[in-house]
């Protein structure tokens, strides 16, 4: 039986005031069905933190919700119908709607499941209990199995038993340290059962595709702070296992390097920092993300200075390699290279080519403009065109 809370939502959670989704949820309602906001939104709102997607879920078939939509004038399209999903578009606007559902058979990568009517076998099916929260149109939480503690005390605790949890889906390995990177309170450390039925469960990685262990890691390093989730996931195996060679220690003092030249989160940067044999094809990184994963690599250990850096990579890219040496030599943020990774991408070389023909052509031409480049950058970017050529 679920449990509804006295406690609501803050009526300012802009999707209890989404005029679209609150219409779906009526005209679900109007038919005699259940139209619960479930999922990140929920959990998120609890948090207080923005929350990207809507989901619904409902007691509804897939053919009725289709019913129900056709009915009211929105348009519904079968996006994941043979595991109970619809995409129901109001406005152009899309929100998912999904029939309560109860896990069959899983494989520990895909599950077999049925239909149901209860919303606590839904909820069951789920990984995390601050995952596992409801919420009606009206704001009021329903909270199937007491999930709402540790979502308040922002605890990732998987619901019921860990190891069967993990053996229904490997990939909420990496998700549980994805969701204590976003949203544990580090104070609470991290769920010793959870940890234990990891350590026990390590094969299973290898069943997951590169896409989808890609996924997870690139949004776990883009959380905040994701070091110390990143330190736990060395200590218990599963780093060695995604990326062998890859190493933690550097994490912690790139984020630091981060805060003090207030730069946004970067997964490729902070994987850069990580180390590692064959990254890119491990995550299976889009061609840009590996080619700068490459480059950052490559330039943090040139001996380029910050000043050719900026004028050569452009601003963001030396910032970028700045902060990488500072957390590699775990030494201070030089801000004076910041400076002047800021002056070189702002400079112009003033010399053409065309200011040394017909004197010098061919090779000759190209040297003669790389060494008066050199003095250039050399100068700080002082020397002007007239004394570069005098």
């Amino acid at each position: 039986m679920d449990r509804p809370y006295d406690m609501k939502l803050p009526a300012d959670v802009p999707w209890l005031n989404d005029a679209e989704a609150l219409a779906l949820c009526a005209a679900l309602e109007d038919a005699g069905f259940q139209a619960l906001f479930v999922g990140g939104c929920v959990r998120n709102a609890v948090l207080g933190a923005d929350a990207s997607d809507i989901d619904i879920a409902t007691d509804a078939t897939p053919q009725q919700v289709q019913n129900v939509s056709k009915a009211a004038g929105f348009k519904a399209i079968p996006t994941g119908i043979d595991h109970g999903t619809l995409t129901i578009v109001i406005n152009g606007a899309p929100y998912e709607v999904t029939t309560f559902r109860t896990d069959v058979t899983t494989d520990g990568r895909r599950a077999v499941v049925a239909f149901s009517t209860d919303v606590a076998e839904d909820a069951r099916r789920r990984d995390f209990t601050m995952n596992a929260l409801y919420a009606r149109s009206d704001g009021t939480l329903v909270d199937p199995l007491g999930g709402l503690p540790d979502a308040l005390a922002r605890r990732v605790v998987f619901i019921d038993d860990a190891a069967a949890r993990i053996r229904e889906d490997y990939l909420r390995i990496l998700r549980f340290f994805r969701f204590s990177a976003w949203y544990a309170d580090p104070a609470h450390g991290f769920d010793a059962d959870a940890l234990a039925a990891i350590a026990d469960h390590l094969d299973g990685l290898a069943q997951l595709s590169a896409e989808r262990v890609g996924s997870e890691v690139l949004k776990l390093l883009t959380a905040p702070d994701p070091a110390p989730a990143v330190a736990v996931m060395e200590r218990v195996g599963v780093l060695s296992r995604l990326l062998e060679g890859a190493q933690s220690q550097w994490l912690a003092p790139l984020i630091h390097a981060e805060s003090m030249l207030d730069l946004s989160p970067d997964p490729i940067r902070r994987l850069a920092v990580l180390g590692g044999e064959d990254v890119a094809i491990r995550l299976r990184l889009s061609k840009a993300d590996a080619r700068k994963l490459d480059a950052l690599r490559a330039l943090t250990e040139h001996a380029m200075s910050a000043a050719e850096l900026g004028y050569r990579h452009g601003h963001a890219t030396a910032l970028n390699v700045i902060a990488l040496r500072a957390a590699l030599f775990e030494a201070p943020v030089n801000m004076g290279d910041a400076r002047a990774a800021t002056l070189g991408a702002q400079a112009t070389f003033p010399v053409a080519a065309r200011d040394l023909m017909p004197t010098l052509h061919g090779p000759d031409l190209g040297a003669k403009l790389k060494e008066l480049e050199a003095r250039w950058i050399a100068s700080g970017f002082n020397l002007t065109r007239a004394q570069l050529l005098g």
